[in-house]
């Protein structure tokens, strides 16, 4: 398998990527803006047919792309395991196309793996939530190898922290970044 992102964006040693879609973006990305080791976070497409997707068409459902985030991280102070446990912990993987009241394919469940090792991390994590009944169902959390990365427009890039009063962010993406910060707390930036 190629490592396509980790080669577009030419990253120092000891860094790597994960792209996970779990639902809304502006969810993801605040939450793990909240990790230490988590360097950067952008909103972005990932996964469908359209090339250079806008906003407005991805909301349609017809490009086939998710709503997702692409994380640079440093593997010396969180792992790609850690990242795996924050993103189930953070959303429903057991729903189809749906977190919440947002339904459509562009919030589904999807992590896009860039090598090897992040797939049989990612394959093997979902078998052991499943193994052991974590969610009192079945995971429906896919695994795909990473297409390209389409970055999402400028205004929803640190979109929860611009807009923390904004009633979306204050009753779906505050719980949260409040559930990281208690469960996640030696894990957070100091």
């Amino acid at each position: 398998m190629p490592n396509i992102e980790n080669k577009q964006m030419n990253l120092d040693k000891g860094k790597d990527i994960a792209i996970f879609a779990g639902g809304c973006f502006w969810c993801t990305e605040a939450v793990f803006l909240q990790l230490d080791g988590v360097e950067s976070v952008e909103p972005g497409y990932i996964g469908g047919k359209t090339n250079n997707p806008t906003y407005k068409e991805i909301c349609t459902g017809l490009t086939g792309h998710a709503e997702a985030i692409r994380i640079v991280f440093d593997m010396s102070k969180i792992s790609y395991g850690e990242l795996l446990e924050v993103f189930f912990a953070t959303h429903d993987p057991t729903t189809l196309n749906r977190q919440g009241n947002d339904v459509g394919t562009q919030y589904r469940s999807e992590i896009f793996v860039t090598n090897q090792e992040q797939k049989e991390l990612a394959t093997n994590y979902i078998n052991v939530l499943n193994t052991e009944n974590t969610f009192g169902k079945n995971v429906v959390t896919k695994v795909s190898d990473a297409t390209q990365f389409f970055v999402a427009e400028y205004y929803h890039q640190n979109y929860y922290n611009q807009n923390k009063e904004q009633s979306y962010c204050y009753y779906v993406i505050t719980p949260k970044v409040e559930k990281v910060k208690k469960q996640f707390k030696e894990k957070l930036k100091k």
